[in-house]
């Protein structure tokens, strides 16, 4: 087969999906995006076998029809560094090899290449689906919201992954490591079919990366039958396997909002977070919030390196004497996925969890907006 493409749509194409390809796979194949040639439609596909990425783009002539898979790294490579031109591509066939050769006005690269039917074939949903539309930004800012806060723990799966939920209320996207917790729901997105499953990191990540913060509508699929999501923006389109298991009852876990409540701007209480968790512990960042007569000060003290520190934080506190500890890195990745100005910080107790609200959204209930974030940070045992 022979056919000429841009290398700008190109270039741009592979570098969407390459974002699934295995790090280091003991499949060979599996290191090679798959090219597939019919009429005048080029299919580029990527995977790792859990995930599978695809995108179409129409190439400027064709001769021929079908597949090869196309060693990734040195076509990425040599990609980056050519200019914007079009490049005509070909394949040519001896015993049980193909040679991929691509050319541009100055220069002529070839490649060895394995034939298309070898590559892995995991574009495929199943029957009994379930489908909805989400607009991008939606989507986009769940995600952000909430895979920071996923876990890496092997022996617990699930937790390794977004639970989605979708009612008639709307949907909601769950991620805990047991420390820390968040949850974001939309009562835009709405299905008279309730529906739950777990998506996996990686996919999340990688559609972060090309979807953005928009209006434009994504189709998420969902089949009960073989566990797996398509999910489809534009002419990009993602395939993925699902966590398996249950996922733990947060609902369970999060607790009324405490009467000790702290009002403080967002960016000056992480810029302080920041530089306190400088002078805490290494292994568990602890730092100290000592609350009293409507002020914040916040503490780090490590004794195995003697340093220590202390900043007034500048907000409104109302309640009674309270001292706590917490994660000073976990405050920091939650203050940073919040996007309003300032944060209200709800506690109980010493030893009961602090809920972080965006300021102006109290709780799911008592506003109108579509969006509600709440976010759970367990405390840490004082020193």
């Amino acid at each position: 087969m022979k056919f000429i493409v841009s290398r700008n749509e190109l270039y741009k194409n592979l570098t969407a999906i390459s974002g699934v390809l295995p790090s280091n796979s003991t499949f060979p194949i599996l290191d090679n995006f798959l090219f597939t040639l019919s009429g005048k439609t080029l299919t580029l596909t990527a995977s790792d076998n859990d995930c599978t990425m695809i995108a179409e783009i129409g190439v400027e002539t064709a001769e021929g029809e079908g597949s090869v898979a196309v060693p990734s790294s040195y076509l990425l490579k040599t990609l980056k560094l050519i200019q914007d031109e079009e490049i005509t591509f070909k394949t040519k066939e001896h015993n049980y090899n193909i040679t991929l050769t691509f050319s541009t006005k100055d220069g002529v690269y070839n490649l060895s290449s394995f034939k298309g039917d070898e590559y892995p074939k995991n574009s495929v949903l199943g029957g009994n689906t379930i489908s909805f539309d989400i607009k991008s930004g939606i989507l986009y800012r769940a995600i952000n919201k909430t895979l920071f806060a996923t876990s890496n723990d092997d022996l617990r799966p699930t937790m390794m992954g977004v639970l989605c939920e979708l009612n008639e209320d709307g949907i909601t996207f769950v991620a805990t490591d047991a420390h820390k917790l968040v949850k974001y729901s939309n009562s835009s997105v709405k299905t008279d079919t309730p529906t739950s499953f777990i998506l996996p990191k990686k996919p999340l990540q990688q559609l972060r990366n090309v979807i953005g913060n928009s209006d434009e509508t994504i189709r998420i699929e969902y089949s009960q039958d073989s566990n797996r999501v398509r999910i489809t923006f534009g002419k990009l389109v993602l395939y993925s396997i699902l966590l398996e298991g249950n996922y733990p009852n947060y609902k369970r876990v999060i607790p009324t909002p405490g009467e000790k409540t702290l009002v403080v701007s967002k960016d000056e209480l992480l810029r302080c977070i920041k530089r306190i968790n400088v002078y805490s512990n290494e292994s568990n960042h602890q730092i100290r919030m000592s609350l009293e007569n409507g002020n914040c000060v916040i503490r780090a003290n490590d004794v195995n390196s003697s340093k220590k520190a202390n900043e007034v934080v500048n907000g409104e506190y109302t309640g009674d004497k309270l001292e706590i500890g917490f994660n000073g890195k976990y405050l920091n990745e939650m203050l940073n996925s919040i996007d309003e100005d300032e944060v209200r910080i709800c506690l109980s107790d010493y030893n009961r969890p602090g809920i972080i609200f965006p300021e102006g959204q109290k709780d799911d209930d008592d506003d109108d907006d579509d969006e509600h974030v709440v976010m759970l940070i367990m405390p840490m045992k004082l020193d």
